[in-house]
């Protein structure tokens, strides 16, 4: 926020001269402890680099939502999603977003590290194994699909608003990512 406000607001000094003009000044420049932080702070700058994007989705799911009440659903989602996090986590990813089943993760942001695309290919691979390994009733068995590629981005900015917003990655990986995981066989 910038105060453009006359001159003779008491928020600021009388100028010296009536003639010169006074700049803009930051909102933030007149706050005190008590005023608290300004209540709209800057996004954070977005940047072109190098970015391993990971989606992976549970195999079958409009099938299982079909045969399950949504409430049984739920925590067959919510453990699937759980055992995901964790192993992103371990290995310093980010994830995105959660999108239904599907789960958008960044390997290069918002740390990078010289081995994003291992560090990606490990998830993956930890991911089929403990996916597979979820208890779920009856005869069901989890499956995913796993799609990876690295590539340009501009990375960073964040796009939406409340619990919708996300750090957007604007470049072909994350759309490679998604055609990959939907081309893949499940595990």
């Amino acid at each position: 926020l910038v105060w453009t406000g006359d001159t003779a607001s008491s928020l600021l000094p009388a100028s010296p001269a009536p003639s010169s003009v006074t700049p803009p000044i930051p909102l933030a420049a007149h706050a005190t402890q008590a005023d608290g932080p300004p209540t709209h702070p800057q996004p954070p700058t977005a940047e072109r680099r190098q970015l391993t994007v990971l989606f992976c989705d549970l195999v079958d799911s409009t099938a299982l939502a079909g045969r399950l009440d949504p409430e049984d659903l739920r925590p067959i989602i919510r453990a699937y999603q759980d055992c995901c996090a964790g192993i992103v986590a371990r290995l310093d990813g980010f994830i995105c977003r959660y999108i239904g089943d599907g789960i958008l993760i960044y390997f290069g942001y918002p740390r990078a590290h010289e081995d994003d695309a291992e560090r990606a290919v490990r998830a993956s691979l930890d991911i089929v194994q403990s996916v597979s390994r979820l208890t779920v009733s009856g005869d069901m068995k989890l499956q995913v699909r796993i799609g990876i590629t690295t590539g340009l981005v501009v990375v960073g900015e964040l796009i939406g608003s409340g619990v919708s917003q996300e750090v957007a990655a604007i470049g072909d990986a994350p759309n490679i990512a998604a055609r990959l995981q939907s081309m893949a066989q499940p595990d």
